[in-house]
């Protein structure tokens, strides 16, 4: 028989973790008595990451008391004490084998349907003074899972939990859990997952983004965890190119057209796909999108010369027609889907390129979608391929142009060289009625990515509908962490290390690898590169990244590898110098 052998609640604190506080709610103590169990969670208790933890699919959290007994065998320890994994319930019996996603069970007055299996983070290792934690709980298929709360009510230690009804497709906790973080994926158990209507929204997403990854040629990496699948890079580290033509194609940017100089074809890339560009003797590297009709035999970049710009500079004042310049083959997902909807292409500024680039695949397949182009710039001066997108969209079959000035110059030509004073922004888009139901593609400053896509989902606009590319580095992902002031990349504190040169593209800093650190999200830490990551142990992959060129090793091994040209950098080290996209 099943019963509550302990009711554990706690609300969230901070602690201190490596120099930094962390919000969380993982400290949970056992309580006498009955407690009202509510829709969200129980009476007393609260979750300090409700992005990751809490909800109404992830209300309660149960754990077995059979598991305590395998790990204080496994890791040698008698402290464990009930409650230690963050679990409101710590249950005799519902092991993660045999209790299935959708079974439902009444406990003392309320009744619970089995939603997910628990997705670890690194404050499970805090709790438990075991870094490794979240990895081990996956690979010893040891999880734990979460209920939804059916009926509210009340509940006590002693209480007999009964089991009143069966999920659909008859899959376990363990069986879930291993189908999405260990490979392989296979597509039948995939299929049968998402026809059982109580598994979690979160863990539907994963399961239909690896279906959709199968469906594809390339099937490297883990869909359902990491970045959006893309073909693998066309080849490893750097090539040389050479300047065949340079082009000042406004007051601030200019295009480079790189053909390859070493004998070799180009690699046709994916329109909105971008390289990294190695510069000059002290090896400036940075990361530009493709501005060009992709299929090609050249490449062609289209860089903004800013303030202070080491690199932006060095390409406007020092290169010349006939340099040579080291490429990185094209990545990236932010890539033009191929469909049959409306196409919305939305850009400020130098954002421009990547989505020039769809305009030109879209004019070369002369496709008969309904096409968007909507641009920002400052005035005509900074408005570099004006003639060039009006050409690309005088050859498509159904087009529709905006361009907005934000400060056009006393000689621009409204309904001429713009449309509009202003923005690009959601009272923009519904002004010009754009239909909700396309594709949009968002690429420029970070201020209009966010209120832009914040707009679009006002509008009723689906999620995976919206497609995003930022330039420089991407928005950090560091759940639970206190938020403080943001601080550009730098080199770290103290002596350099003595290790081999690690390159952060996006981020334009090259720094040595040295021993004080256990891995290369450590050393981004210490540089203060912005980085994304929750279980910092190969299991999550939120910290999947570009590896542009060199060779990594691990510790631990991830249980399930990144995509081809990508490293998890929560347990990864430099096996010599390295470029990473980050």
């Amino acid at each position: 028989m099943a019963r509550l052998l302990s009711l554990n609640v706690g609300l969230p604190r901070d602690v201190a973790w490596q120099g930094r506080t962390v919000h969380t709610g993982i400290w949970k103590t056992p309580v006498t008595g009955p407690r009202r169990v509510r829709r969200l969670n129980i009476d007393g208790d609260g979750q300090g990451d409700t992005a990751g933890h809490g909800g109404e699919h992830r209300a309660v959290f149960v754990y077995q008391d059979e598991s305590y007994r395998y790990w204080q065998g496994h890791l040698g320890r008698s402290n464990l004490v009930h409650g230690q994994f963050g679990e409101n319930f710590t249950v005799e019996g519902l092991a993660d084998t045999e209790v299935c996603i959708g079974d439902r069970y009444r406990i003392g007055s309320a009744l619970f349907e089995v939603t997910q299996p628990r997705v670890t983070c690194y404050r499970l290792g805090i709790r438990m003074d075991e870094p490794d934690m979240p990895a081990l709980l996956v690979k010893h298929g040891r999880p734990g899972f979460y209920f939804r709360v059916i009926e509210e009510g009340d509940v006590e230690v002693g209480d007999e939990i009964t089991q009143v009804g069966s999920g659909p497709e008859s899959m376990s906790v363990f069986e879930i859990n291993a189908l999405l973080y260990l490979p392989p994926h296979p597509r039948g158990r995939l299929e049968r997952a998402l026809k059982i209507p109580a598994l979690s929204r979160g863990w539907r997403r994963s399961f239909e983004a690896l279906l959709e990854q199968q469906s594809k040629d390339n099937t490297a990496g883990n869909a359902g965890l990491g970045p959006a699948a893309s073909p693998p890079p066309a080849w490893r580290g750097f090539r040389p190119f050479r300047i065949s033509h340079k082009i000042a194609e406004s007051s601030n940017v200019t295009s480079l057209i790189l053909e390859p100089a070493d004998g070799q074809p180009v690699a046709t890339a994916l329109p909105g796909q971008f390289v990294v560009v190695r510069l000059g003797s002290s090896a400036i590297t940075r990361s530009y999108s493709l501005s060009s009709h992709t299929e090609s035999a050249a490449y062609r970049i289209s860089v903004k010369r800013e303030a202070h710009g080491a690199a932006s500079g060095y390409i406007a004042d020092k290169l010349q027609t006939g340099d040579v310049v080291q490429l990185g083959a094209p990545r990236g997902s932010f890539t033009l889907r191929p469909d049959t909807r409306t196409v919305v292409l939305l850009s400020a500024g130098i954002g421009v390129t990547p989505v020039l680039a769809m305009l030109h695949t879209l004019a070369a397949q002369g496709t008969s979608r309904e096409v968007w182009w909507l641009h920002g710039t400052r005035n005509g001066r900074e408005h570099p391929f004006a003639a060039e997108a009006r050409a690309l969209l005088a050859g498509l079959a159904h087009h529709h142009s905006h361009v907005c000035f934000s400060a056009p110059d006393p000689a621009d030509r409204r309904g001429v060289d713009f449309d509009s004073a202003g923005h690009v922004d959601q009272r923009l888009l519904q002004t010009l009625d754009v239909p909700s139901d396309g594709d949009f593609y968002l690429c420029g400053p970070a201020d209009f990515m966010s209120d832009l896509a914040a707009g679009l989902a006002a509008l009723g606009v689906a999620p995976d509908r919206i497609h995003t590319e930022l330039f420089g580095g991407k928005p950090s992902l560091t759940p639970g962490i206190a938020a403080g002031s943001k601080i550009p990349a730098h080199r770290p504190a103290g002596a350099s290390g003595p290790g081999p040169m690690v390159s952060f593209a996006r981020s334009g800093l090259r720094v040595c690898w040295g021993p004080s650190y256990a891995s290369l999200l450590e050393l981004a830490e210490a540089c203060d590169v912005p980085v994304r990551w929750s279980c910092r142990t190969g299991v999550c992959h939120n910290c999947e990244s570009g590896l542009v060129a060199g060779e990594v090793s691990y510790g631990p091994d991830p249980l399930d590898p990144p995509a081809d040209g990508n490293i998890l950098i929560c347990c990864s080290r430099p096996q010599g110098d390295i470029v990473i996209d980050l």
